[in-house]
């Protein structure tokens, strides 16, 4: 990303595009090469960023279901991801 921050809609990114544009903003912001105006807007744009993977972390991870097992080994079922 290079100039101002991209203006696309973080909810219609994926997983992996928010992530990509998330890394991109941290290493701008640790190399310190943009104003200060521009800093805080890409700081922001990182913010919603963030709180979207958030998101779609959690939908993925309620999603995601283990295997029950019989007596004999074999499925009975699913049950709900042990949140440890």
């Amino acid at each position: 990303m290079t100039g101002a921050p991209d203006k696309t809609e973080v909810s219609s990114l994926s997983f992996e595009q928010a992530v990509a544009e998330l890394e991109t903003i941290v290493g701008r912001l640790e190399r310190g090469d943009v104003a200060l105006d521009q800093s805080i807007e890409i700081y922001e744009r990182g913010e919603a960023l963030k709180k979207h993977c958030e998101t779609l972390l959690n939908a993925a991870e309620a999603r995601i279901e283990k295997i029950r097992l019989d007596r004999n080994g074999k499925p009975a079922g699913t049950e709900p991801l042990d949140r440890g």
